[in-house]
């Protein structure tokens, strides 16, 4: 029944609600500056109302709960944006440190060094007999040979420390998912709809959250209370509840995906790195014996690498003594038994059969400890980013600036190496310098002696360059004299030349056709798998004309060693030897004449020729050495520049989205205090109608 004790409850309650609010407005202010809090208020309700006369009677007002302003819609999009902003942010620090390295300056870099060379042969071909001149080829050539050897361990040196940025990171992604797990559980036992609001967990939560965008990309899926899920936006599952699931950083793996009622119970193996996956598709069904045969796919075969033609390569499946080498000389790749790689598969393989080759340290979600997914981020060969994978974060920045930028840029300057190796070695191998030799050894070896240089499995770094034809030796006799000359004959039973055959011919073949055509003078032999080529008696040998690439894919008679960026070296002969350096060529008499500069000017006029240059991820292209070089500091500077441009537009993006939630949830101060002053003279009011309610009892009390 309404009367003085019901104001008396009614001004009690306005006391209570007022305090509480002007309570929840000191925290907001003590906490203006704490980063991740979100400003809170008390939501008052009207107090239930009595049916009386004259009509209903209100009881006064009750602090019904203290809500939390956050926007959750703006919050997710935040994260996205932020996911994006990290990624490219990564990419453009590490990108700039890059862009210096290949920056070109008149008096220094690559490109200098490398015209420089050119330069010094047109010299040569202008002094033959010139000891000085050769010198000073020898002094710039290895200039060129250290720059490349400083570019390429600095793009080394580069993916250790993004391997060492990804393994910090990755550790404490697990330590904010088992936080967030955490405080999931924390949640859901403090926290009733409606009455009490975790908020300071809700807010630990968020920043947790936030700091995990920043790492990966993520969705976020509040279902209330403690349950939240969060995912990346692969779909695989991070959080869910008070479960979390680990991330791990760890080595290279093999991962085999059979056909229904494929039999193979073996395995695939492999030598190398690299910074591509490879996914081995078997084409052919049958026995890892060189019956089965597959192709090879960098996007997860969506496309197959294709040879100069375009055609899609296809391999034969075999054991290690004819393990293939893959086109860019990365990796190895056998099929043996599930116990030891070194012994046959005994199991065949079905076509569809997939291996998938992950020759680096990757990211992996594990469900369990026995299940797992290979998540490490992937550009594929159209620029696009495989959506099953990390797509955001500092992490996928770091991988991707590891794999798809640096890798990148690694396998181009190996393949502006390899091919000056070729291009260079193709003309010189076939020249004569100052002096004849008394014994060769080639610089390149094989993997096996006995399969044709032409195929994969023969391990030649320029097997795939050989052509069918033929090379010319010259014998000359202790004085000077010709006493032999001619082509190698590869078949001593079929009458006439019989030339050589990349398809068919193998190492040990070469050996046999040099001992059967002139074993009078000279002895071939293999040595550490290395063709090696010794007088007999007193005799000495030059190098005539080579239609078939044999000697400049061996390594005879050349100016280079090496295959990459990183081995490209001068030829041991060469650099003991000034006199090894071919600026002349044998003539038709068998002659060497002083001042013939045919080779020297040869190799002088390869600065301004067109070249076939093959990488996995352009295939092959023809332009001058310079050119492809020149090109690639392009794609440097390109590739840091729109690296730029996305970590600007997403930051601005990112910006945005946080002014407008903080804009909901930032603590104003100016409305703070304005708040403050309200609940102020609230309270104020509600003890006045205390002290009206206490006057009226004293009247009561008064009467007589």
């Amino acid at each position: 029944m309404p009367g003085i004790n019901s104001i008396l409850d009614i001004a009690r309650q306005a006391l209570f609600a007022n305090q509480s609010a002007i309570e929840v407005i000191g925290n907001n202010i003590a906490n203006a500056n704490t980063p991740g809090y979100r400003r809170q208020e008390v939501r008052l309700e009207e107090a239930l109302a009595i049916d009386y006369a004259p009509g209903q009677l209100g009881t006064g007002v009750r602090a019904k709960e203290v809500i939390r302003h956050f926007d959750q819609f703006v919050e997710d999009q935040y994260n996205t944006r932020a996911s994006q902003r990290e990624m490219y942010s990564k990419l453009y620090e590490a990108l700039k440190n890059v862009e210096i390295l290949f920056k070109e300056s008149e008096d220094s870099g690559i490109n200098q060094v490398l015209a420089q060379f050119f330069a010094d042969w047109q010299e040569l071909s202008q002094r033959p007999e010139d000891s000085s001149v050769r010198t000073a080829l020898l002094g710039h050539t290895q200039n060129l040979i250290n720059a490349l050897h400083l570019t390429s361990t600095d793009l080394n040196n580069f993916e250790l420390q993004m391997d060492d940025f990804i393994e910090q990171d990755v550790d404490r992604v697990n330590e904010i998912l088992k936080e967030i797990a955490s405080l999931n559980t924390e949640i859901t036992i403090h926290e009733e709809p409606g009455k009490n609001n975790a908020n300071e967990l809700r807010d630990k939560r968020d920043a947790l959250v936030r700091e995990l965008a920043e790492k990966i990309d993520i969705n976020y899926i509040d279902n209330g209370l403690g349950n939240v899920i969060i995912t990346t936006k692969g779909g695989h599952t991070l959080v869910d509840g008070d479960s979390y699931f680990e991330l791990k950083f760890e080595t290279a793996k093999t991962i085999t995906s059979l056909t229904s009622g494929s039999a193979f119970t073996d395995s695939i193996y492999y030598e190398g790195s690299s910074n591509y996956e490879y996914t081995i598709v078997i084409t052919t069904g049958g026995a890892a014996d060189g019956t089965a045969q597959f192709k090879v796919s960098i996007d997860g075969g969506k496309t197959f690498l294709k040879d100069e033609d375009g055609n899609d390569l296809v391999f034969a499946a075999d054991a290690y003594n004819n393990r293939i080498t893959l086109p860019n000389g990365d990796l190895k790749i056998w099929f043996g038994s599930a116990s030891d790689p070194q012994s046959a598969a005994t199991t065949n393989l079905s076509a569809g059969d997939k291996f998938t080759i992950i020759p680096k340290t990757g990211l992996y979600w594990y469900e369990n400890a026995s299940s797992f997914m290979n998540i490490t981020p992937q550009q594929l060969p159209d620029g696009s980013l495989n959506e099953r994978r990390l797509i955001g974060g500092s992490i996928a920045g770091y991988f991707l600036f590891r794999d798809a930028y640096v890798g990148k840029y690694q396998e181009k300057l190996d393949a502006l190496a390899k091919s000056l190796a070729w291009e260079v070695n193709r003309i010189h191998s076939q020249g004569a310098g100052l002096e004849k030799f008394t014994y060769n050894q080639g610089s390149y070896e094989v993997t096996n002696t006995s399969v044709a240089l032409g195929s994969a499995a023969s391990g030649l770094t320029f097997g795939s360059k050989l052509q069918t034809g033929n090379f010319s030796l010259f014998i000359y006799d202790s004085s000077g004299n010709l006493v032999n000359d001619g082509p190698l004959d590869f078949d001593s039973v079929t009458a006439g030349i019989q030339n050589f055959d990349p398809s068919s011919h193998s190492l040990e073949d070469v050996r046999d056709a040099i001992n059967n055509t002139f074993g009078t003078y000279v002895t071939a032999s293999i040595v550490d798998n290395k063709l090696f080529i010794q007088r007999n008696g007193s005799y000495s040998f030059a190098f005539g004309g080579d239609s078939s690439g044999l000697l400049a894919a061996l390594g005879l008679n050349s100016f280079f060693a090496g295959e990459d960026a990183n081995s490209l070296k001068i030829n041991d002969f060469v650099h003991s030897n000034i006199s090894y350096i071919n600026s002349g060529h044998v003539n038709g008499d068998g002659e060497v004449n002083t001042g013939d500069n045919y080779i020297a000017l040869s190799i002088a006029e390869l600065g301004n020729k067109d070249v076939k240059i093959y990488t996995t991820i352009d295939g092959t292209t023809s332009q001058t050495i310079q050119e492809y070089y020149n090109n690639l500091v392009g794609n440097v500077g390109a590739d840091t520049e729109m690296t730029n441009y996305n970590y600007n537009y997403n930051k601005v993006l990112a910006d945005d989205l946080n002014s407008r939630q903080e804009e909901i949830s930032g603590v104003n101060m100016d409305e703070e205090m304005s708040n403050l002053i309200k609940f102020q003279n609230s309270y104020t009011a509600a003890a006045k109608l205390i002290q009206a309610a206490n006057e009226m009892v004293q009247v009561l009390l008064s009467i007589k």
